[in-house]
């Protein structure tokens, strides 16, 4: 292999260069719930990763600027859940400041440790908060799973290229 000096349009670091950057990246689109002190708050999030299965942890970054993160930062719970490919308006309330996140459009019930839980989600997890890692202007949360039903119907929703979509047959 030969080692080439022209790194064509290489540009310097900076929020634009990792938002073109991460465009690229398709991920899987998750909404975070917890209990906050005037009600249920959830967040759109597409940075959820596995990070050990014994015990069974996850991780999911949220902004410190977000509507959602006082209750984040206080609460000892959380719901994640993998929304379906028939889920794009779901992600998209979730997503959007200012809007009526749990109103009539949202089918949800309390669950374990008082938790929101969303209906007719491919999957759910509640878990456990066991760290609040400082990164930027958001926080890396890492919960542990204490259980969760992965029986849900649908296929994955994804983002890819700023837009919701599902995956190719």
């Amino acid at each position: 292999m030969t080692a080439t000096s022209d790194l064509g349009a290489a540009r310097p670091a900076s929020p634009d260069l990792l938002r073109s950057v991460f465009r690229r990246h398709p991920a899987g689109v998750a909404v975070v719930t917890a209990r906050g002190r005037s009600g249920p708050v959830g967040f759109t999030a597409t940075s959820l990763a596995s990070v050990s299965a014994e015990p069974p942890m996850l991780s999911f970054g949220v902004s410190t600027g977000g509507s959602s993160w006082p209750a984040i930062a206080e609460t000892g719970h959380v719901g994640v859940h993998l929304l379906g490919e028939h889920q794009q308006d779901l992600a998209a309330t979730f997503a959007r400041r200012g809007a009526d996140r749990f109103g009539p459009g949202t089918a949800w019930r309390e669950g374990p440790e008082g938790v929101p839980v969303l209906d007719d989600v491919p999957a759910w997890m509640v878990c456990r908060v066991a760290a609040r890692v400082p990164a930027g202007e958001h926080r890396i949360v890492v919960a542990e799973v204490l259980l969760g039903d992965p029986t849900g119907r649908g296929r994955p929703l994804v983002y890819y290229q700023g837009r919701f979509g599902g995956l190719p047959d």
